[in-house]
């Protein structure tokens, strides 16, 4: 159990670095012009594969849940984590999705490139977000559960 627990935090810690980087620098990016944004942009080529890390961070929150079901509130901590992971697929598939797709990943320049680039940065900070918060949970889990 304690290096499911390590497994999880560890993995839900890393799947918050994309996201809690992109919210970091999200107030200086905002302020950028349509040439600057679309070349800064460039940056992110590449990091569809830190998904790899979320699925992973949700595979071990999930296995988390069900190897606490027998202490309530470790149970109900690790389950509202991966309900909070499972939300930023949510947030992703819901508005960041469709925002690289109306700019051809960021490489095709819209009318509206203005409101989807609000879309995509505000999509990022909720996921930061939610990702420590389920951070939170899932530590707060594994603190409060009791060997034996």
């Amino acid at each position: 159990m304690k290096a499911l627990q390590f497994l999880a935090v560890v993995l839900t810690a890393l799947a918050l670095v994309p996201g809690g980087a992109h919210l970091l620098v999200m107030p200086n990016k905002l302020g950028l012009d349509e040439a600057a944004y679309f070349s800064v942009q460039e940056i992110y080529r590449g990091w569809a594969l830190l998904g790899i890390i979320l699925v992973a961070a949700l595979a071990a929150d999930l296995a988390l849940v069900i190897g606490a079901r027998h202490q309530p509130v470790p149970f109900r901590l690790a389950l509202a984590g991966v309900i909070c992971l499972a939300a930023t697929l949510a947030v992703f598939f819901l508005w960041t999705y469709p925002a690289n797709q109306a700019t051809a990943d960021w490489t095709a320049v819209p009318d509206d490139w203005v409101a989807l680039r609000r879309q995509w940065e505000y999509s990022h900070a909720a996921n930061a977000l939610l990702t420590l918060a389920a951070l939170c949970l899932v530590t707060l889990s594994v603190l409060r559960w009791r060997p034996g």
